[in-house]
């Protein structure tokens, strides 16, 4: 098994610039892709979708159609941190061997009032996103 590197947002942001066959995979539910916001070019491939959040048995295949070389630089990320971590040990047992989680994800990590984006996250340090 690889070993799974963790990046903060900004640095994932200038990993990605700074090496054009990086790939950023957002492995959150295309809803949460859609209507919450993306980092801009990030391919969205869920690890998990609603209603039941189980993992898409399909997640290791269809990353596999997208990224043909086992050790292209995949940057995961979801939410928080978690499913993207999660994804990143699944493809990791599949044989890919530079695999990123990026830590905080999008939206970062609960605050006192358990809302998101006010403590970290990709949006909370302004990097490119957008919603569809």
């Amino acid at each position: 098994m690889s070993l799974i590197k963790t990046a903060k947002p900004p640095q994932a942001f200038e990993d990605l610039q700074a090496n054009p066959s990086a790939v950023l995979l957002d492995v959150r539910d295309r809803i949460e892709y859609a209507f919450v916001g993306h980092p801009v070019e990030a391919v969205n491939i869920p690890w998990k979708d609603a209603p039941d959040w189980k993992p898409n048995p399909n997640f290791v295949d269809e990353v596999r159609q997208r990224v043909h070389a086992l050790d292209t630089p995949l940057y995961l990320m979801c939410r928080s941190g978690q499913r993207s971590m999660d994804a990143a040990k699944a493809l990791a047992a599949a044989g890919f061997t530079n695999l990123t989680n990026v830590d905080e994800g999008f939206e970062g990590p609960l605050d006192e009032k358990k809302h998101r984006g006010g403590l970290g996250g990709w949006r909370f340090h302004g990097l490119p996103w957008e919603q569809s």
